[in-house]
């Protein structure tokens, strides 16, 4: 019996350990910085075909990133005939709604959507640890108690996913596929905790 309280933590807290870093080999910080170039060229508008699915309310439409200067994004998500769903501004850390239709405009939801869209285009973030696996080079940054891992393909050295997490819990997930370019065709951001899932298909010239 004197055994149990030491199993009952191992059990409890083991279980808790961060699957994202399971099987991960940690390695000593080789670059000061995590680069996401995805979102990065002011000349360019980033269109693409957008489908959000929250809390079992469905949208489509057109979804739309601008790199205004060094420091601003905006992202627009409207309908195929143009009326707003919502417009954001993204300022470093300054974050301005300028406008969110009813049915989007909860605190919850609008929460959510800020911190998935900061992560899509935050373009440079600080390397706090490191990891390596057979397939990935990982870096791990940190903001507001959440961590982010990156993880990049060794063969083609893109950016294929992105993981955030708080301590013990994955909560979202942003995947990458068909980079061309620096810019991903395709984009899904799944969250493993709320009923909400975001899927980009980029529209071509």
């Amino acid at each position: 019996m004197r055994f149990l309280p030491i199993s009952l933590f191992f059990l409890l807290f083991g279980s808790c350990a961060l699957q994202t870093t399971k099987d991960l080999i940690a390695e000593d910080v080789s670059e000061e910085y995590v680069v996401n170039n995805y979102f990065s060229n002011p000349e360019k508008d980033y269109v693409y075909k957008a489908k959000i699915e929250v809390y079992g309310n469905k949208f489509g439409g057109i979804l739309i990133i601008k790199k205004l200067s060094e420091s601003k994004h905006r992202v627009v998500f409207t309908t195929e005939f143009g009326n707003k769903l919502f417009d954001f501004l993204y300022n470093r850390d300054k974050f301005i709604k300028n406008y969110v239709v009813d049915d989007l405009d909860k605190k919850v939801i609008i929460n959510t959507l800020k911190n998935d869209f900061k992560l899509l285009i935050s373009e440079k973030s600080k390397v706090e640890k490191q990891f390596d696996s057979k397939e990935f080079k990982i870096f791990q940054t940190s903001e507001n108690k959440r961590n982010h891992f990156y993880f990049f393909h060794k063969k083609s050295n893109e950016l294929e996913k992105i993981i955030s997490s708080s301590k013990f819990k994955e909560k979202v997930a942003i995947l990458f596929s068909n980079m061309e370019d620096q810019c991903a065709w395709d984009i899904a951001i799944n969250h493993k905790n709320i009923k909400l899932k975001i899927s980009l298909k980029k529209l071509k010239k």
